[in-house]
């Protein structure tokens, strides 16, 4: 799928408060890209698709998760998580999309696993630092995306995980995963 192809596809899917700022992170992730030597098309195409499913419907969110097979246990979980899942299901299924790298980008953008590849550290991080984001520790994740972006990627997980923490909310096993993950690799001496 070309680039205008998916901008003109998730258009029709998104609300313009959305797609906008689906290209803003298309743009922070192309320069992450470029940064840190990865295919720049790849990550821009997976950017862009991030948020194909954000504005669904709950109940159509919930059929898709089953019908693509997802852990149930996702259910369970704030249905912020959902779309991500959905996204990397319907571009794979009805767009034809099956670059593994980019469908984990999709899926994962939220909630991070253990051993993500560059391009879903990218996606993952440029989601949370696009310039339309203001919020407290953001500009701190911004600087160091410009020279680390493993610890940047730490750091996404470990500010969402004490966000979630202060409002009582359910922290879903993957962003703990990817948050011990990137600990282990980032502070070598961490048991």
């Amino acid at each position: 799928m070309k680039i205008k192809e998916a901008e003109l596809l998730i258009q029709s899917q998104l609300t313009a408060k959305r797609f906008e700022h689906s290209l803003r992170v298309a743009a922070t992730a192309k320069e992450l890209a470029s940064l840190y030597h990865e295919d720049e098309k790849k990550v821009e195409l997976a950017a862009i698709l991030h948020d194909y499913a954000k504005d669904f419907p709950t109940d159509k969110l919930k059929q898709l998760l089953v019908k693509g097979g997802f852990p149930e246990e996702l259910l369970l979980y704030n249905q912020e998580l959902w779309h991500g899942p959905v996204g990397s299901y319907i571009i794979k299924s009805e767009h034809g999309i099956t670059d593994m790298d980019i469908l984990n980008g999709v899926r994962f953008h939220t909630t991070g696993r253990a051993g993500m590849s560059k391009l879903e550290l990218i996606i993952y991080v440029a989601d949370y630092i696009e310039p339309g984001r203001q919020f407290p520790g953001v500009n701190e994740v911004r600087k160091i995306a410009q020279s680390n972006l493993s610890k940047a990627a730490w750091l996404v997980s470990s500010n969402t995980i004490q966000f979630l923490l202060q409002k009582n909310a359910l922290v879903y096993p993957d962003t703990i995963h990817v948050y011990n993950d990137l600990t282990r690799s980032l502070f070598k001496d961490i048991k």
